[in-house]
């Protein structure tokens, strides 16, 4: 979104550029990926295809694209197969390329970098003994490993542990601090469900370790239809909640 091909030459267009600086400068302001979602589409902004609704996934990954700062990193992707032209994500299978100033940048260099820094951020954030929401300069802080890893793929908190009816769940902090209308696409998981599933994808299907968890996996992002499990090795494996 923000670019078209015009002979052979990469050029903005103008009203989508709009659009996409709107989504930095709002994220930059604080706003979680759900908010600017609502945004855009109480705006009438519609989608690079031409859609109404917006998914905060792509929302997410266009924060993270380089090309909106002119630049481009090449071999993303490769073509594993040339029989049917499957490709598949580069996770170091292949040598990646990055070009600075390739094309036309929509934002400065200044506003991504600090956006990517604004993501790191919010992916550190972890809950402490007393339950508040507070920065970690480390990987590991806090009473629970869990809330060190479980990072919500709509807003980028991290998720608490609670005690509800009995059965031990954690859900995002944002969901928590501000209610669901702040994070609603954010799923409770139930502890013995992750507990039940780390065991079975990372351990091996042994019990749950933490030793081995914490070896093992760098982070753990929840979506509204599966989780996300990036291992330290930079694999990742995609697990459909029960």
């Amino acid at each position: 979104m923000g670019y078209t091909c015009i002979g052979g030459e990469i050029v903005i267009v103008q009203e989508q550029a709009e659009a996409v600086s709107k989504i930095f400068d709002l994220y930059l302001q604080g706003q979680t990926l759900q908010h600017i979602k609502a945004y855009l589409e109480a705006q009438g902004i519609k989608t690079v295809t031409g859609k109404e609704i917006w998914d905060t996934k792509t929302i997410h990954r266009m924060l993270a694209n380089e090309k909106y700062k002119g630049d481009t990193m090449l071999q993303k992707t490769f073509t594993e197969n040339f029989m049917t032209g499957k490709k598949r994500r580069n996770e170091g299978q292949r040598n990646k390329y990055y070009v600075k100033d390739s094309h036309p940048a929509i934002v400065s260099a200044e506003v991504f970098d600090k956006v990517q820094e604004e993501m790191a951020k919010r992916a550190r954030l972890v809950t402490s003994e007393d339950g508040t929401v507070e920065i970690s300069g480390s990987k590991y802080n806090g009473k629970y490993l869990l809330g060190n890893l479980l990072v919500c793929g709509d807003c980028g908190a991290s998720y608490r542990r609670r005690t509800e009816r009995g059965k031990v769940v954690w859900r995002c902090a944002t969901r928590i601090e501000k209610g669901k209308d702040a994070c609603p696409h954010s799923p409770t998981l139930v502890e013995g469900w992750v507990h039940d599933t780390l065991g079975a994808v990372v351990c091996q299907n042994e019990a749950y370790n933490e030793g081995i968890i914490r070896n093992e996996v760098d982070k753990i992002q929840v979506l509204d239809a599966y989780i996300l499990i990036f291992r330290k090795d930079g694999s990742q494996e995609k697990i459909l909640p029960k």
